[in-house]
C-alpha cells in the first residue's frame, strides 16, 4: 500500500486537523520520499514512518507541534536541517537503522534546542571513535542517546511504563478473580466435608445397627440355648420321676 492511501486509511473518516498520532509503518514511498502529508496535520504531535524506503525528508510539511518523529529502518543519508525548519518543537527523533555514516550529518539537529532524545542505533556513525562524547558535545540539548544519557543511565520508557501499569492493572483483576476462586475452592471442600461427615455418620449407625442386630443376634440365640437346657432338665426331671414311681411300684409288689 502506497502512503497516500495508507494516510487515507489512517484517517478513519477524521479530518487531518484531528489526528495527533499517525503512524504509516511498512507502507510504500513514492520515490523514497513522504507524500499525502500535508500541513492540515496541524495538531499531530506523533508522526511513525518506520520501514517506509525514505531517502529523504524533504518533503515533510509543516509540523509546528510534532514532538516525536520515527524515522527508524529507512535510508536517509542527510538533508536533516529541514527538521528544524518544519518541526521546531521535535523532542525525540529515531533515526536507527538509517544510512549516517559522520558527525557532520546530525549537525543541523544542533537548532532543534527542544531535542532531548536521539537514537542512531545500527548507524555507521556509531562506530566512530568517542562516538557518544562527541555527539553530547555537538548536541548539548541532547539528554538521552541511544535511550542513555551521559552517565549511561537507562532513559524511562513512558510507553513501557504506561504498558506495564496496565499489565499491573490486568494483575490486580487476575489477582481479585483469584481470589473469588479460592473462596469458591474454600467453600466447595467445607460443603464436602459436611458431606464426608454426613457418611461417617451414616457409616457409623449402620455399624452400630450392625452391632446392636448382632447383640440381638446373640441374646436370640443365648435365649434359644437357654430353651434347649430348660427342654433338657425337664426330660431329665420326668425320667427321674418315672423311674420313681417305677421303683415305687416294684416295692409294692415285693410287700405282696
Amino acid at each position: 500500500m502506497d502512503m497516500k492511501k495508507r494516510i487515507h486509511l489512517e484517517l478513519r473518516n477524521r479530518t487531518p486537523s484531528d489526528v495527533k498520532e499517525l503512524v504509516l509503518d511498512n507502507c510504500r514511498s513514492n520515490e523514497g520520499k513522504i507524500e499525502g502529508l500535508t500541513d492540515e496535520f496541524e495538531e499531530l504531535e506523533f508522526l511513525s514512518t518506520i520501514n517506509v524506503g525514505l531517502t529523504s525528508v524533504a518533503n515533510l510539511p509543516k509540523l509546528n507541534k510534532l514532538k516525536k518523529l520515527e524515522l527508524s529502518d529507512n535510508r536517509i543519508s542527510g538533508g536533516l536541517e529541514v527538521l528544524s525548519e518544519k518541526c521546531p518543537n521535535l523532542t525525540h527523533l529515531n533515526l536507527s537503522g538509517n544510512k549516517i555514516k559522520d558527525l557532520s550529518t546530525i549537525e543541523p539537529l544542533k537548532k532543534l534546542e527542544s531535542l532531548k532524545s536521539l537514537d542512531l542505533f545500527n548507524c555507521e556513525v556509531t562506530n566512530l571513535n568517542d562516538y557518544r562524547d562527541n555527539v553530547f558535545k555537538l548536541l548539548p540539548q541532547l539528554t538521552y542517546l541511544d535511550g542513555y544519557d551521559k552517565d549511561d543511565k537507562e532513559a524511562p520508557d513512558s510507553d513501557a511504563e504506561a504498558y506495564v501499569e496496565g499489565l499491573d492493572d490486568d494483575d490486580d483483576d487476575d489477582d481479585d478473580e483469584v481470589d473469588e476462586e479460592d473462596y469458591d475452592e474454600d467453600a466447595a471442600p467445607g460443603d464436602d466435608d459436611e458431606e464426608d461427615v454426613d457418611e461417617d455418620d451414616e457409616d457409623e449407625d449402620g455399624e452400630e445397627g450392625e452391632e446392636e442386630d448382632d447383640v440381638s443376634g446373640e441374646e436370640e440365640e443365648d435365649e434359644l440355648n437357654d430353651g434347649e437346657v430348660d427342654d433338657d432338665e425337664d426330660e431329665e426331671e420326668e425320667r427321674g420321676q418315672k423311674r420313681k414311681r417305677d421303683l415305687d411300684e416294684e416295692g409294692e409288689e415285693d410287700d405282696d
